[in-house]
């Protein structure tokens, strides 16, 4: 069975100000692989799954996930 795998590769790059290119250098993996991984082209291996998430200091499960991580705006209605 394949399931998709969601992540927020990019809004944790954003939030640190990364490129794509900086991201594949730190964690050795050409800048093409994390715009697939970032389109949910390509499913990461546990290693670079395990990178991504120690660069960030998160962890892999705040990164990735099987079901869709909820929009900023859901996430604020539930905050208040």
């Amino acid at each position: 069975m394949s399931r998709v795998i969601h992540n927020r590769i990019a809004m944790f790059r954003a939030d640190v100000g990364l490129s794509r290119r900086d991201l594949a250098e730190i964690v050795a993996v050409n800048p093409q692989t994390i715009g697939f991984l970032e389109r949910g082209d390509y499913k990461p291996s546990l290693e670079l799954a395990l990178a991504i998430a120690e660069h960030f200091g998160v962890a892999v499960e705040d990164i990735f996930a099987f079901q869709p991580f909820p929009s900023l705006s859901e996430q604020l209605k539930r905050g208040s």
